[in-house]
């Protein structure tokens, strides 16, 4: 039979076309197994990668300490609750490994979590529907504390697991928060061998923690290892651990006590007087460090809620400082010679032919006095006079300048902001002299004060007192005293505090609410008015005896001052039926926190009246009796509280050769600690006890103890969650004398 030509041509080409593909596939296959690659993708290399998990070892953060080694800032551990919902997880089913009865694990969870039942039970369902291994609950999942973990994992609830995170901690709540500021988590994608992954990250948002960042910043480690397909390390996992570098730690000058006193007076006269805003800051005269620094509203960073300021208004809000500016104005006019304090003018009215139309008053007519008297009464007139017609615009410009008035401060602080001279116009180059028109910053008036106090000397103010490594102790920086400046000359800045000393205890000085039991004061008050942003009749400033900034800037004690305080307090809710001047509310908050702190610091008074301070050196507690160990320090006059009812002395809050004042507690640990009550403690002391005995400590709110989690006589140990609930000491405002300094002092009046 006649073979067909077209098909045996079709059978010759598919044979040909089978044999190439044939040589081609075995080929490839030849190739792959000789070289093990595929499109220059390592075949061992990818199997070893699909099998091997890699997890980030986070660094700890590095921890701010106040100027002793207390922490205000540091990571905590929390917990991120999750739930296995792959049912082929479990190889034992009389032990399961994943979540077997869900009805039940959403009901008892729900109330742990603040969660509703059906909001757990539809992600674990959509975890099954969508095959997933496991699920989480969002944010009422994460950042549980040991105590909410330890009462979950109680309940044994199979397939419920917990992955351990750190937090950003600040342990004293609102405290300083303008300064240490805030540090929170955030989600960044990175890739890594053409893969997305998602790493959470810690950045500094406000304050030290932002201004450090780097340096708080640690270098994150990592672990991998090979495992199965259930995520379980295999019995040879090729463990490959790079070890985490935590951050460095950052100390402050921030004196912990003396914040505290500064938070817990703001905090009362905040619930007293309700005011627009307040600033304070305490620093050390010879030094420029800051002590303390707090402004109200501020914000608590464990419980941010609506921040309703998040501006460090101590170093960037300018505003009108009143007649806390004279204190300038004067070592200006007595640098210059033209001072003469027995000199006299007539008080009132105040113009020049340069101001046109334009004039200044005071806010009383006094008559003919002496220009000491008007710097005791505060005069506009008295400033107006020695800025422009003795010392002269333009020199007195100098002046300003000399005192940074027009230059940032150069605080160690992010934020910081400047105010400006405002020196156009003739009426301008008059109102500066007391603080009107030209704006500055709580701490450029500060700074400008340490060449009052340090012999015409002017200091660079800091917060930051060193870098510590966190491993290794050594100091990486430190931060020390800068001169920045010498405005006056030391017998000029001698003669500016003993004026300044006369506005305290002169009859006609508005600072006489300011005077201290045990220490001399040289300050000045000020009454700055209020621009009126909204309406431009009937003037440029807000009305009303409120309507005012009251202010205080104070040095003590007068003759050496060891501490330089400036406090403000716009718009306080005064009394004005009973005549209540507006500097009751400064004047608390100065006198409260300046005579404890200098007590504190074991500053000798130097008030006639006063007694000397006496301090307690601590003898060896540890080891002693209890009987023995408590009668010997209340012997010395020491308060004691003994914490248990053990027998013997086995940890103390101060060291043996320690010395302390009479009235601070020392706290003793027993062998057999119990709790105590700590109604009526200060956060301090609250403080104190969480250290000595390692509880996991939660505080909220500020002032003192309220209210405690745990029970007087509750046996405690390390670990133990405490929560405290302090809250400010409970006051009735004071009534104030009709007769006492008006609140309008330093009125002026522009046409």
């Amino acid at each position: 039979m006649k073979k067909n030509k077209t098909t045996q041509f079709m059978s010759t080409v598919l044979m040909l076309l089978f044999v190439v593909m044939f040589l081609t596939l075995s080929g490839r296959f030849l190739y792959i197994q000789g070289t093990g690659e595929v499109s220059g993708v390592s075949l061992k290399d990818w199997a070893k990668d699909k099998r091997t998990n890699t997890y980030q070892i986070d660094a700890a953060r590095g921890t701010i300490f106040d100027r002793k080694g207390m922490p205000l800032a540091q990571d905590r551990v929390t917990y991120r609750i999750q739930a296995i919902v792959d049912e082929s997880y479990t190889t034992d089913k009389k032990e399961p490994k994943h979540v077997t009865d869900l009805e039940h694990t959403a009901e008892v969870l729900a109330p742990l979590l603040d969660m509703e039942t059906s909001e757990i039970l539809k992600s674990l369902n959509n975890g099954i529907e969508n095959d997933r291994f496991q699920v989480e609950f969002g944010m009422k999942g994460k950042d549980l504390s040991q105590e909410k973990k330890d009462k979950i994992a109680a309940l044994d609830l199979p397939g419920i697991t917990f992955l351990e995170e750190s937090k950003r901690y600040y342990p004293n709540g609102m405290f300083a928060s303008h300064i240490i500021g805030l540090a929170q988590k955030q989600e960044v994608t990175k890739e890594n061998n053409g893969q997305k992954l998602t790493l959470t990250v810690t950045n500094g948002v406000t304050g030290i923690e932002k201004q450090l960042d780097d340096q708080l910043t640690g270098t994150n480690g990592s672990i991998s290892y090979e495992r199965d397909k259930y995520n379980v390390k295999l019995l040879e996992p090729n463990e490959i651990i790079k070890e985490a570098k935590d951050g460095d730690e950052i100390y402050l000058t921030i004196d912990q006590k003396i914040q505290t006193l500064l938070e817990d007076s703001m905090s009362q006269i905040d619930k007293q007087y309700k005011p627009e805003r307040m600033t304070a800051i305490v620093v050390k005269a010879k030094t420029g460090e800051v002590l303390a620094m707090s402004n109200r509203p501020s914000y608590n960073p464990n419980d941010l809620g609506e921040v309703e300021n998040w501006y460090n208004d101590a170093i960037s809000t300018p505003f009108e400082p009143g007649s806390t500016m004279k204190i300038f104005t004067l070592a200006s006019a007595i640098e210059e010679g033209v001072w003469n304090p027995n000199e006299y003018y007539q008080s009132g009215r105040y113009s020049n032919k340069d101001m046109g139309s334009g004039s200044i008053n005071d806010w009383d007519s006094w008559g003919e006095i002496s220009f000491l008297e008007g710097i005791q009464r505060s005069s506009n007139k008295a400033a107006a006079i020695l800025a422009y017609e003795k010392i002269g615009p333009d020199k007195f410009l100098d002046y300003l300048k000399k005192f940074d008035f027009d230059q940032p401060t150069g605080i160690n602080l992010p934020g910081e902001n400047t105010g400006v001279i405002q020196y156009n116009w003739p009426i301008e180059k008059v109102t500066t002299a007391f603080g009107q028109g030209t704006t500055t910053t709580p701490i450029q008036l500060v700074k400008a004060a340490t060449a009052i106090t340090n012999n015409g000397k002017m200091l660079k103010p800091f917060v930051i007192s060193k870098v510590v490594d966190s491993e290794t102790g050594k100091v990486k920086e430190e931060y020390k005293t800068e001169e920045v400046g010498s405005p006056i000359s030391e017998n000029t800045s001698k003669q500016v505090l003993d004026i300044l000393g006369t506005v305290i205890t002169s009859e006609h000085g508005t600072g006489k609410a300011y005077k201290l039991n045990d220490y001399s004061v040289a300050g000045k008050t000020g009454t700055a008015q209020i621009p009126d942003t909204e309406n431009l009749y009937p003037g440029p400033y807000l009305e009303g005896e409120e309507n005012y900034i009251f202010s205080f800037l104070g040095m003590a004690p007068k003759e050496e001052p060891e501490l330089i305080m400036y406090v403000s307090v716009k718009q306080p809710d005064l009394n004005l039926e009973k005549y209540e001047p507006g500097s009751a509310p400064v004047s608390f908050i100065f006198k409260n926190v300046m005579e404890n702190s200098l007590r504190y610091l074991k500053i000798q008074p130097d008030s006639a009246e006063s007694e000397p301070i006496h301090s307690i050196t601590v003898p060896e507690m540890v080891g002693k009796t209890v009987t023995n160990a408590k009668q010997s320090l209340e012997q010395l006059g020491a308060s004691v509280t003994v914490v248990g009812d053990g027998a013997k002395i086995v940890k103390a809050s101060v060291s043996e050769g320690e010395e302390v004042l009479p009235n601070e507690r020392i706290l003793l640990i027993t062998d057999a600690p119990k709790m105590p009550d700590v109604n009526g403690w200060s956060l301090r002391d609250v403080l104190k006890l969480s250290d000595l005995i390692e509880l996991d400590l939660e505080v909220m709110g500020n002032g003192y103890a309220k209210t405690q989690n745990v029970k007087k006589g509750t046996t405690i140990k390390a670990n133990d969650y405490l929560m405290v609930e302090f809250s400010p000491p409970s006051s009735n405002k004071t009534n104030a004398n009709a007769k006492s300094e008006k609140s309008k002092e330093e009125n002026t009046n522009n046409e």
